[in-house]
């Protein structure tokens, strides 16, 4: 069972980027490129450091944007501005498969 995905709810053009360190430098390969849901809402989250890190958004993409990854580091391009990918998620349908991406943005 899928639970269905609220697509006209996805209204902001974003670029998500995958970066990782080669050889010849850092190289960056395009994940992402369609429309999300954006929330602006900013928080605080503390790390397992006990240090303050101030998140200044949240992305939601339908389904699995890498789903040969279990994790990566990378950055989002929205409305202009470059942002730094804080942490992933990726919640599932009670089928097992994943319903959508979420990236917290530093």
């Amino acid at each position: 069972m899928r639970f269905p995905f609220p697509r006209w709810n996805q209204v902001t053009p974003v670029k998500v980027y995958q970066t990782e360190l080669g050889r010849t430098g850092q190289m960056e390969t395009l994940l992402h490129d369609g429309k999300c849901f954006y929330d602006e809402r900013s928080r605080q989250v503390m790390t397992a450091e006990r240090q303050l890190v101030l998140l200044s958004g949240l992305i939601v993409i339908e389904g699995d944007i890498a789903p040969e990854k279990q994790t990566f580091e990378g950055y989002v391009m929205i409305c202009g501005e470059r942002k730094v990918i804080y942490r992933i998620k990726r919640p599932r349908n009670p089928d097992g498969t994943v319903f959508s991406t979420e990236l917290e943005l530093s």
